[in-house]
């Protein structure tokens, strides 16, 4: 059997005036006049004869108008490709895992958080049956150091790995939630349909960003017999301003 990870990347994103596949222009002036100045202790930009100048505002949106008004912050996420798992058997205990990661900047000082959810539940299901891997479960509270199957079950699960992982997929050497470290294949957790927040840090970090890894698991049980077929699951991650 195969199982295929569909990825569905999603930013909040600042409106531009104008666009295209070689720059944007956040914000624009038509006026009657203005220039710019500047000396060896200064630099100044000016306008003339605007129009509807002001703050205004509403449920939906607000906005600050007039010439140069709005600190503009952009947050930015690279778009990782479909992941396709190695196929296992449906017999006897197997596992099967690959990676996908999401480059994230912003030139916001509040930082960025990304989320991470499945379109379904459970999350991995076969394309032409009923059959499916039970979104992981683990034993308690925190995610489990390791992944682990119970013999007449098959699961499919997820660890992120990177430097702005939240403190719940820290770990100590032995156990997660706990302590400062990142180790790889280790503090798994289970998807669902509501967004789970994975990454987070509080600063700007435009240009370089910084890179999380989610690594992705299915296992099948040593006692259970999965029916053969094409597995899918979507899933989405979603960076946003906090």
């Amino acid at each position: 059997m195969c199982a295929t990870v569909y990825l569905s990347t999603m930013y909040a994103s600042y409106a531009q005036v104008m666009q295209s596949s070689n720059y944007s222009i956040n914000f624009d002036s038509i006026n009657s006049g203005g220039v710019i100045s500047s000396s060896t202790n200064y630099g100044t930009e000016d306008t003339l004869g605007e129009l509807s100048t002001g703050d205004s505002s509403s449920t939906n949106y607000s906005i600050s108008a007039g010439y140069q008004q709005n600190d503009t912050y952009f947050i930015a996420i690279s778009v990782a490709p479909n992941l396709t798992l190695s196929s296992i058997s449906g017999i006897g205990a197997n596992q099967a895992s690959g990676t996908a990661s999401w480059n994230v900047s912003t030139n916001d000082p509040v930082g960025y958080s990304l989320y991470i959810r499945s379109t379904s539940s459970p999350s991995l299901k076969a394309t032409t049956t009923n059959s499916s891997f039970a979104d992981y479960v683990p034993t308690g509270a925190s995610p489990d150091y390791a992944f682990t199957v119970g013999a007449a079950s098959s699961t499919f699960g997820f660890s992120p790995e990177g430097n702005d992982i939240v403190s719940r997929y820290k770990d100590n050497g032995s156990a997660c939630n706990t302590g400062s470290g990142n180790n790889t294949n280790t503090c798994y957790d289970g998807l669902s349909t509501t967004d789970r927040l994975i990454s987070s840090v509080v600063a700007a970090n435009y240009p370089i960003g910084a890179t999380t890894t989610v690594r992705f698991v299915a296992g099948v049980g040593s006692s259970k017999i999965q029916d053969a077929a094409n597995y899918q699951a979507t899933v989405i991650v979603t960076a946003i301003a906090p």
